[in-house]
């Protein structure tokens, strides 16, 4: 049976998946990695055994509110993560094949790792069947049984050197759709999906956090859609709705309207906060499986792997190995993109400035040679006209001028902190888009000086976080 929904599912899908496989390989994009020994951090459910020792749940509960109309189905598609355990043997010349911690090839190092296969269960149900007396027999049930599989690992002249072991361990779940409609003079219905992971005969004694994951559900969310009806949103539904939004009960997980912008008949309810109609940016080359980073940071961080590290990389994961592929073979222009953009005039005057390039996402920066940038407060003719000297302590300062670095603990961060006493040159003495007067300086001995003058990117000090400092005769 075709879904109606299918092509609204398939554009949440591309933030779905970002949900999915968010931390799932982390730079250096190595198994040997620290940080990629402490996986699953997100959506996890356990089997119920392990979610009474604490730590993680068992349960993923969504509520949310729906005015019918025209709908009469309800679409929903779970999804998650199953592990499957990988190890790696070695072919020996009786034709054995043995347990090895590594297999060495020409473009890569295969590790042991788990890897993670994403699993889809559907529901197609007409929403007079969720009601409260007629749920039960909706309730959607599956099992994955354990399985074990076997990939040969080839040489380059395609001699067997070894084999690939994915084990799949048993996971039980269950879908449990409900809805009710609300007292009141408006339409609206409270739609409840819980998800629950059933697996039994897989507790604690059987070992740790690691021997859980295997009998759990991973990045763990469902999208939801009911063609004719719309849901209201979660994070800013209208007022008449507010005190049922206040009412509504969501375990481990956060639902918000997806789709494309206007969309009402699409949730997306991820175990990470989004806003909503979330979209992935546009300047975002592909996955990097590290949201936490930005992707420019990432990217160029992965480009200077060594060669050994991006084989380590490439016998890690398939993900691993693609991240390093798109950042080896990303053009020049695509980088460029990577440093962002500014869109929130666009929501307000409706074009991009003709020939003016974004501001760089760290904050202010001074543009190369005369003249403001766009987003410069001098751009507007109503904006302060921010004065080119200052005075401190009774001295003048301006470009040129020399100062020391008295940041104070009113309002700096660790690295102001880390600055604290050095000297510094001021590069201008610049405004912000609130009034404020800030003085562009570079540090004396950075040896990133002169990319920074070329680049425009200083740090920024207000007067009372300097002294001048006397040029000695």
């Amino acid at each position: 049976m075709k879904n109606p929904v299918e092509d609204a599912f398939g554009q949440a899908r591309a933030v779905a998946d970002a949900v999915l496989f968010e931390g799932y390989v982390l730079y250096p994009y190595r198994a040997s990695s620290a940080k990629n020994r402490m996986r699953w951090q997100f959506g996890v459910l356990v089997p119920p055994a392990w979610a009474v020792t604490g730590g993680e749940h068992s349960v993923q509960r969504t509520e949310c509110l729906l005015e019918p109309r025209d709908g009469e189905r309800l679409h929903a598609e779970l999804r998650f993560l199953h592990v499957r355990r990988r190890t790696v043997e070695q072919l020996g010349a009786d034709g054995a094949y043995t347990e090895v911690p590594e297999l060495e090839l020409a473009d890569r190092v295969v590790v042991p790792w788990d890897e993670g296969a994403e699993e889809r269960v559907l529901i197609h149900a007409p929403l007079i069947e969720l009601t409260e007396d007629q749920a039960h027999a909706r309730a959607v049930r599956f099992d994955l049984p354990p399985a074990t599989a076997y990939e040969p690992v080839l040489d380059e002249d395609g001699t067997t050197l070894g084999r690939l072991v994915r084990r799949r361990e048993r996971l039980t779940g269950e879908l449990r759709p409900q809805i009710e409609e609300l007292p009141g003079p408006y339409r609206v219905s409270r739609l409840t999906v819980t998800v629950h992971n059933t697996t039994e005969d897989a507790g604690p004694e059987s070992g740790g956090r690691e021997a859980a994951l295997a009998h759990s559900m991973i990045g763990t969310h469902l999208l939801l859609g009911v063609p004719g009806g719309r849901f209201l949103s979660m994070t800013d539904p209208p007022e008449w709705a507010r005190p049922a939004v206040a009412d509504c009960h969501n375990d481990h997980t956060w639902p918000v309207l997806a789709g494309t912008e206007g969309r009402e008949d699409i949730m997306l309810s991820s175990p990470i906060i989004l806003e909503d109609h979330p979209v992935l940016a546009d300047e975002s080359p592909g996955p990097l499986y590290d949201a936490t980073e930005i992707d420019e940071i990432l990217s160029l961080r992965t480009a200077a792997l060594t060669e050994q590290e991006k084989r380590e990389a490439r016998g890690t994961d398939v993900r691993a190995s693609e991240v390093i592929d798109l950042v080896d073979s990303m053009p020049e222009a695509v980088m460029e993109r990577l440093h962002g953009a500014i869109r929130g005039l666009r929501e307000v005057t409706g074009e991009e400035p003709a020939g003016r390039a974004p501001a760089p996402a760290t904050g202010l920066s001074l543009p190369d040679g005369a003249g403001h940038p766009w987003w410069d407060p001098a751009q507007d003719a109503e904006a302060m006209d921010v004065p080119a000297t200052v005075t401190i302590d009774g001295e003048t300062v301006r470009a040129g001028s020399r100062v020391l670095l008295t940041p104070g603990a009113r309002r700096s961060d660790a690295q102001d902190a880390f600055l604290f006493g050095r000297h510094a040159t001021v590069e201008a003495v610049v405004g912000d888009l609130d009034g404020e007067t800030h003085l562009a300086v570079v540090v004396d001995d950075d040896p990133g000086t002169d990319v920074r003058r070329q680049q425009g990117r200083f740090l920024y000090f207000k007067p009372d976080e300097v002294a001048p400092l006397k040029e000695e005769p």
